[in-house]
């Protein structure tokens, strides 16, 4: 069972019979500004592993370094979504 032209097809009408000839441009910029935004959640998560396993078993972790405490947690995702609207970001993590 091997994906065949037709198939491609189908899958075409169906998109633009669901969103619309004009929102199909606005929702592939939308699902691209997402993957941007989760890729950039993915390399950071991986720099902070990184991090850990370079420290040693005993060693505290230095501060802002991978492990994240309650004053200085910053969304990222958040902040990144509001630079790619064009918002300003005033600092509320629950926005």
């Amino acid at each position: 069972m091997r994906l065949q032209a037709w198939h491609v097809i189908v899958l075409i009408v169906a998109f633009i019979l669901l969103f619309g000839w004009k929102n199909l441009p606005n929702a592939a910029r939308s699902l691209g500004e997402s993957m941007r935004v989760f890729k950039t959640e993915v390399d950071q998560m991986k720099d902070e592993n990184a991090a850990r396993k370079d420290r040693a078993p005993g060693e505290p972790p230095l501060p802002g370094a991978g492990e994240r405490t309650d004053d200085t947690y910053r969304d990222t995702a958040a902040e990144e979504y509001r630079r790619l609207e064009g918002r300003p970001d005033d600092g509320d993590p629950r926005a």
